[in-house]
């Protein structure tokens, strides 16, 4: 978290931004809640389908994953609670209000619970 929160202030200061802010970027309700928990299940899933299938696949499927989640969720697919965090500390377009933070994480888990127990059944060694 402390490096994602050292990227932010990286980022303000790239920009000319004041480095220490606060996100006012409201991003809640169940819509937001279900974007990212979907977002994090496909993440977590495409990590675990890629490490057990193609592990020196995983830098690219994680990028590619990442920036198609980017455009098809509607909270733009933080799926990481420290990511989350971070964005909370930068008022521009990507962020997130501090105060809805909590309940993005809470999706986050419920995404990567689920995706856990997907992988689980899908790419067990089940005997044909």
């Amino acid at each position: 978290m402390a490096f994602g929160i050292l990227g932010a202030w990286a980022a303000h200061l790239m920009f000319d931004l004041p480095t220490l802010q606060l996100s006012v970027k409201a991003r809640t309700g169940l819509g937001q809640w279900t974007g990212e928990a979907v977002a994090t299940f496909g993440l977590i899933l495409t990590i675990l389908g890629t490490v057990k299938h193609r592990p020196q696949w995983v830098p690219a499927t994680v990028a590619l994953y990442i920036t198609a989640a980017y455009w098809f969720t509607s909270s733009t697919s933080f799926a990481n609670p420290a990511i989350t965090v971070a964005r909370s500390l930068s008022d521009t377009f990507a962020g997130i209000a501090p105060a809805d933070v909590p309940l993005f994480i809470v999706a986050q888990l419920i995404g990567a619970m689920a995706a856990a127990l997907t992988a689980k059944w899908l790419f067990s060694d089940r005997a044909a």
